[in-house]
């Protein structure tokens, strides 16, 4: 073993590391922040398949050709055959030319966030796949204490000149096993897919951004309500027979069921927008393995240390006198 005084400063320093981790949480607050991240994915999980991005894409594709459809056939028959102005259309239905007219950034913001959204899929999974979020403050504060406490004992057993070779392999062991939790767990690959999915969340989850999506669906019901209600019958009070319109016809079929299933997502988002503000406000996710890999790899070089043979200090040999020469014979 090393000198008794080195000993004890290579305890001290891994007591430190050890008190460290068990500090880090609270200093980047992730008693609160940790679970409100596992509420998000918890919350995301329904919308976050390839199945369900595909049918909103349909939907949002759906739409896009009945807007077209009500522009090319729809808006002409309520001028021959009901009778209507074409300059005064937008100014009779206000709702439908609002939606008409807001409907191709609707689109291209609606289209980019569900393709976001599935760029995505791979990181959520893998993101789903890490241990509980309301567990990672544990992963650090429990390895603290335990280093902690060993070094401690090895303190104290070093004040009493006792062995401190099983300080030495206990830290040691300590130290392999943080080292093996981020491999174990698949951290080195998962946790910077979460990095990546936080990055490309960013600016779909503030609330702006929300706020105008919940909108959108504001002014497509606005919208379809119009034509259903109003331009439709329009039809009917002027005696006239109503063109055919089968993807507008199908867009008011399936509106209810669209709004339905959509509007859950949109308000999922609304109601994790602080979620996603709190994991965004942690560390950034690639680090996360080395925030396990580095203090081991200290506290595996600390035990070494403690642990090395001492140097001991040669005596000089003092030089042999040569005496008195050998008596001539």
């Amino acid at each position: 073993m090393s000198s008794a005084p080195a000993r004890r400063g290579w305890l001290v320093a891994a007591l430190v590391v050890g008190l460290g981790l068990v500090a880090a949480p609270a200093i980047f607050q992730m008693f609160d922040r940790a679970p409100k991240g596992g509420d998000m994915i918890e919350a995301f999980r329904p919308y976050m398949t390839q199945e369900k991005i595909t049918e909103f894409q349909d939907y949002m594709v759906e739409i896009d050709t009945a807007v077209a459809e009500m522009e090319a056939d729809l808006e002409p028959a309520l001028v021959e055959d009901a009778g209507l102005d074409a300059a005064e259309i937008d100014e009779s239905y206000v709702s439908y030319a609002d939606f008409k007219a807001q409907w191709d950034e609707i689109f291209t913001e609606m289209t980019d966030m569900l393709d976001t959204m599935e760029a995505n899929l791979g990181n959520f999974d893998a993101v789903s796949s890490l241990p509980p979020f309301l567990l990672f403050p544990w992963f650090f504060v429990i390895p603290g204490l335990l280093i902690a406490g060993i070094a401690g004992w090895g303190l104290v057993r070093s004040r009493r000149g006792e062995s401190g070779r099983g300080v030495v392999i206990a830290l040691v062991v300590m130290g392999v096993g943080l080292i093996a939790a981020p491999a174990v767990f698949q951290m080195f690959t998962r946790a910077p897919k979460g990095g990546d999915m936080i990055n490309e969340f960013r600016y779909l989850m503030n609330e702006e951004k929300v706020q105008a999506v919940q909108g959108y669906f504001l002014v497509i019901g606005a919208g379809e309500g119009t034509v259903r209600v109003q331009m439709l019958p329009a039809f009917e009070e002027a005696g006239a027979t109503p063109p055919e319109l089968p993807a507008t016809d199908q867009f008011i079929e399936d509106w209810p069921t669209i709004s339905n299933e959509m509007a859950p997502m949109i308000g999922t988002m609304a109601d994790n927008v602080v979620n996603y503000q709190a994991v965004d406000d942690l560390p950034p996710f690639p680090l996360f393995p080395w925030f396990f890999v580095l203090p081991a790899l200290l506290i595996i070089g600390f035990a070494v240390a403690a642990g090395r043979p001492a140097e001991r200090d040669h005596e000089a040999v003092p030089a042999v006198p040569s005496g008195d020469r050998a008596e001539e014979v």
